[in-house]
């Protein structure tokens, strides 16, 4: 028995061979961003693995903000996943089109929503099909289940945190970001932003914590040394940010499966902070 709690990721092998478990629900979580020309929803009805589920990040969210994709109260994100049959005492595993990079939001959000039975499909759809495994197209009708949201606050960071922090420095930051973007000299790909990063954030892309050959996240001990290697103190806490949430939520995987669990998640993240306004910005090496 694999412990989601703990190990936070499951290989293809293992969904192929526990798909039929009673207690076990498959999610489909792709996001693409707004200039890309695919449609996750156009997605999952053309082939998904049997029996997902899609969630969608931009609906199950606080559609009132003017930020993309933030999460939503409690009361809507329990109604909205008790419909997709996703509900307490249920173990998840969530994937995406690309591999490992819209999966991991949903693996924070229901672990913020106190959900811990959850975890991320290695690879994700790509490794699914390159191995031959089944996929369908007809949509998955399960029954409703009971889902009760339990909001853990200490996972989650808002701008007047992250800007009390710019004096305090109590938390580190690290932006999932690339570097191009993170160092200002690359475009955002949301209109209107400013570029550049948070004064003394530090830099991982997201995509530096998979082998190049296997496209598996790196090891336990690797990711320790990967984050490391960026400047990062095991010792202190730490808070994630990236574009808009969701591959800060890869740092977070990472750090989690690499030991370290006092880690929060910037939910606006450079969507909000890089906004036209008085929010301090920096370029280059700090």
């Amino acid at each position: 028995m694999v412990d989601f709690d703990k190990e936070a990721l499951v290989s293809t092998q293992w969904l192929a061979d526990n798909m039929d478990a009673p207690d076990l629900r498959i999610i489909d979580g792709s996001y693409y961003l707004p200039h890309e020309p695919k449609n996750p929803r156009a997605e999952y009805d053309a082939q998904h693995i049997p029996g997902a589920v899609f969630f969608d990040i931009d609906e199950i969210a606080d559609t009132d903000s003017d930020l993309p994709h933030m999460l939503p109260s409690p009361i809507k994100f329990s109604a909205r996943v008790r419909k997709l049959g996703l509900g307490d005492g249920l173990r998840y595993v969530v994937y995406d089109q690309r591999g490992v990079w819209s999966a991991p939001r949903i693996w924070w959000t229901f672990r913020y929503f106190g959900h811990h039975d959850v975890a991320v499909l290695e690879g994700g759809l790509p490794k699914w099909l390159d191995e031959g495994r089944p996929v369908v197209d007809r949509e998955s009708r399960p029954e409703e289940r009971h889902f009760s949201p339990r909001m853990d606050s200490f996972m989650l960071r808002e701008m007047d945190q992250l800007l009390a922090n710019l004096q305090s420095r109590r938390e580190q930051v690290i932006d999932a970001r690339s570097h191009g973007r993170f160092l200002g000299e690359d475009p955002e790909p949301r209109e209107g932003l400013r570029r550049g990063h948070i004064p003394g954030s530090l830099n991982l892309p997201f995509t530096e914590l998979f082998d190049p050959a296997s496209q598996n996240m790196l090891t336990p001990a690797d990711l320790k040394a990967r984050f490391e290697q960026a400047g990062l103190d095991f010792k202190k806490p730490v808070i994630t940010t990236c574009g808009s949430g969701i591959t800060a939520a890869v740092l977070a995987l990472g750090l989690h499966r690499a030991g370290h669990r006092d880690v929060s998640l910037y939910d606006g993240s450079w969507a909000e902070w890089g906004r036209p306004g008085d929010t301090p910005v920096a370029t280059g090496v700090d």
